[in-house]
This record gives C-alpha cells, sequence and structure tokens, in this order.
C-alpha cells in the first residue's frame, strides 16, 4: 500500500553527525515527490531521502535556515529495478566532500545536478530522541513512497561504503544485498529486512 509506513521516536540520543543508511527499493510512481526515509517534524525539520517530482534522487537536511543536499544529475526511472542506495552522513569530517555521500548500486555518486555540503560537526535529525524516525513518508504522513523496500540498515555511529552491504554477483554480474554484513549498528540503528509480515518492524541488528 502506498499509504503504509513505520516511524519510530529513539528513547535516548545517538550519534547526531555520524550515520549510515543502507536499502533497497523498487518504484512502482513516477512523477511525484515521494519521501522514503524522515528524520524530523512537519514544521521545518527534515532529514530525509527522497524522489523529487522529476524523478531525481535526494539527500537532504533543512533547519529552517540552512539547507544541505546532494542531487544526481541522472533521473531514476526504472520501475522494474531494484535500486540499492546508501547515504552517509559524517560530518565531523575535515574533507567538506565527504561529509554526505550517496552511493548507488554500488557506486558512489560524483556528478550532481545540485549540491551544499554541510558545516563541519552539524548535528542531523537521525539518531536524536527530540525526533521521530519515518520508513515510507515524512512527519505530515504525506508524499508516501509508493514502491517496495528491503533490507534497510541505519548504523548510528558508524561510515560505511555500498560494498559493506552489496556485492557483484560473480555469475551474473549483478549488483546484489549481503544478507548479513559484517556492520556495527550502535545505540539507535537498525536492520529491518521485511522479511515476516506480521512484524514488519522486526529489528534483526
Amino acid at each position: 500500500m502506498a499509504s503504509a509506513y513505520l516511524s519510530r521516536t529513539p528513547s535516548s540520543d545517538g550519534n547526531l553527525d555520524k550515520f549510515t543508511i543502507s536499502l533497497w527499493l523498487k518504484r512502482s510512481k513516477l512523477g511525484s515527490q515521494q519521501k522514503f526515509l524522515f528524520a524530523g517534524d512537519a514544521v521545518n525539520k527534515q532529514h530525509q531521502l527522497l524522489f523529487t517530482s522529476a524523478d531525481l534522487l535526494q539527500f537532504e537536511f533543512y533547519d529552517g535556515t540552512n539547507n544541505y543536499y546532494l542531487r544526481p544529475n541522472r533521473v531514476f526511472r526504472d520501475t522494474s529495478a531494484w535500486y540499492h542506495i546508501v547515504a552517509v552522513w559524517d560530518t565531523g569530517n575535515a574533507t567538506s566532500a565527504d561529509r554526505i555521500k550517496l552511493y548507488v548500486n554500488g557506486t558512489r555518486e560524483t556528478s550532481f545536478s545540485a549540491e551544499a555540503q554541510p558545516t563541519q560537526n552539524l548535528d542531523g535529525f537521525w539518531n536524536d530522541a527530540t525526533y521521530t524516525n519515518y520508513i515510507g513518508t515524512q512527519a505530515s504522513a504525506t508524499q508516501h513512497f509508493d514502491g517496495l523496500m528491503t533490507h534497510i540498515h541505519l548504523t548510528d555511529g558508524y561510515v560505511y561504503q555500498a560494498s559493506d552491504f552489496g556485492e557483484t554477483d560473480s555469475t551474473s554480474g549483478i549488483w546484489k544485498p549481503k544478507v548479513n554484513p559484517s556492520v556495527t549498528y550502535g545505540t539507535n540503528g537498525f536492520f529491518l529486512k521485511f522479511a515476516n509480515s506480521a512484524s514488519l518492524g522486526l529489528d534483526s541488528s
């Protein structure tokens, strides 16, 4: 269902300036803004992964004043394929170009239609006990993601790359998930496989 989603508010703060998100998704609907991972509120606190109405991928932080983001300049319109997306928030990094990173299907995105890297040591909203985390929608429960998602990882306080979560199949040459990757999840991290339909929020971390 396009309006289904999960939400959780952390019971305590984790690491606010370092985390990695990895997930697999398959799109069902194009041409509309759809937010598939979100932390923040319904006013002006937004830390999110989304597809724009032009079918561009965007990783964004907005606090009401400051706006930082990566938006690759290629479109994502294949509704028959699974995309593996990895987003890294690492604002303690001394190299400004590495503070937020995006990988798609094992490859780091380096060509952007829009890019604004955050200031050093900026706290995000993921892993912050003040803000609710959403999967499949945003805080106002609108702009739902329309499609399928699986194997969602959040590593609180740890930076990883796409190859930690996926690998190339030696026979087919297709990028595929590592079913049990060797990563550390930290205080508020999780691993959602969505393998149990009676308990979609079951954490396998």
